[in-house]
């Protein structure tokens, strides 16, 4: 939908600044009440989500000029992580802050006015299908000598979609070989594309390129067709919040069940076919990844428009679906981490869909590094303050931008895929 489409909901927003902080009645401390990473850094309401829909209600109605290197911060400074559209149905259901934020970046790109830095990933992504520019042919290096099935040679029951950032930063494919070896101890056909992977499009849609976006789900959904798979299973938070929420809400679908490394984990162990007998003595908490979270919730393709329905009321027609971000995936990483003997997980005090952004979503990581790290220290300084020794996720854009916070400001805070847990407790 273009941005003229949401005039509606930006018009209507009360500015009663729900979209700032957690529930008032889940706050537990000052310290730790805000929600929105972008609004806790600069203190100015333009930088919230009441504060954008006022800029595109500029906009859509010519009040504006020109567009400005402050807009355009104001734009692009925001992680995507969709807090601000959880929080924001405490008071309205028909407002959509995220899809107003979507339609606000998709409409500055299409002016011309996008952040340089977005546009060597985009140059990357078109070049070499993946969001760093790196060669394409090296794709696959981490799976040498594995002996997983070639999808473009043989058909496979599981689809392994790696991601961009997992292919090409060699720290996780030890990683990767973990989750392989349990998919594989399992008894699954697993395959891959190797080097004809692609990147799943989520990041150039939320840096506002549509039409590129459009492409790669293009090219997923052809290629999980032609390999035969009926589950996709990644170990990426982005990819699992693109193929979830994304795909559907633009129309594309995935002829698969899309499934994340910890629900597979997770369904092992319930059914009896994984377990955990070595102690790992740890104590830990959870971050939850925001596309694995709220923004791994289930999209749903609406098109229709608001009229008026009574003398004061207005709403969408045909009704629009209601996500409250509730339905992500929240309880298969606890699950795996209260199975694991020898694990004490401290949850903090922002969680599950009212997780704080770990600051490496929506661009803000490529062209905002100072944000990117306040955000994640402020989400490391939560997990010391429960008292535990590691900080435990399942996603590894977050734990790349934890780990190199860690390295820039110091800090005796653990950084743990969940996989690696897993993998010490059955006696890797």
């Amino acid at each position: 939908m273009a941005l003229i489409d949401y005039h509606y909901e930006m018009s209507h927003c009360h500015r009663c600044s729900y979209c700032k902080f957690i529930p008032f009645q889940l706050i537990k401390s000052k310290r730790f009440s805000y929600l929105c990473p972008s609004i806790s850094l600069r203190n100015f309401h333009s930088f919230s989500a009441g504060g954008r829909a006022a800029l595109g209600l500029a906009v859509v109605e010519g009040r504006l000029d020109e567009y400005t290197e402050m807009m355009k911060q104001i734009v692009f400074e925001c992680t995507m992580c969709g807090a601000c559209q959880v929080q924001c149905r405490t008071f309205n259901f028909n407002l959509n802050p995220i899809e107003v934020m979507q339609a606000l970046r998709t409409h500055f790109v299409e002016q011309g006015e996008m952040m340089p830095e977005h546009m060597f990933v985009i140059e990357g992504l078109k070049r070499e299908d993946n969001v760093f520019g790196e060669p394409k042919k090296h794709r696959g290096d981490w799976a040498e000598g594995l002996g997983l099935k070639d999808i473009s040679r043989e058909k496979v029951d599981v689809l392994l979609h790696v991601g961009c950032r997992m292919s090409f930063d060699d720290e996780f494919w030890p990683i990767l070989k973990m989750a392989v070896e349990i998919m594989k101890n399992a008894g699954l056909s697993v395959g891959i594309a190797g080097a004809e992977e692609s990147c799943c499009g989520g990041r150039a849609l939320e840096m506002g390129f549509e039409g590129v976006f459009q492409n790669f789900a293009e090219a997923m959904a052809g290629r999980v067709k032609a390999s035969g798979a009926k589950q996709v299973v990644t170990l990426c938070a982005d990819c699992f919040g693109t193929f979830n929420e994304h795909y559907p809400a633009h129309g594309w679908g995935l002829d698969a069940e899309v499934v994340h490394i910890t629900q597979f984990i997770s369904s092992l162990i319930s059914q009896g076919k994984l377990t955990l007998k070595n102690e790992v003595p740890m104590a830990v908490t959870y971050h939850d990844p925001c596309h694995l979270g709220r923004r791994g919730e289930p999209g749903v393709q609406w098109k229709g428009e608001y009229q008026r329905l009574g003398p004061h009321l207005f709403g969408p027609v045909p009704e629009k679906p209601i996500r409250l971000g509730q339905n992500g995936c929240y309880d298969a990483p606890r699950e795996i981490l209260e199975a694991i003997p020898g694990v004490e997980l401290t949850e903090m005090e922002r969680t599950r869909e009212y997780s704080w952004c770990c600051g490496a979503g929506g661009g803000v990581l490529e062209a905002f590094e100072e944000m990117a790290e306040a955000t994640a220290s402020e989400r490391i300084q939560e997990a010391e303050a429960t008292g535990a020794k590691a900080l435990v996720t399942a996603c590894p854009w977050c734990e790349r931008n934890f780990k190199d916070t860690l390295e820039s400001t110091g800090g005796d805070m653990k950084i743990y895929d969940i996989v690696e847990l897993v993998h010490q407790a059955i006696g890797g």
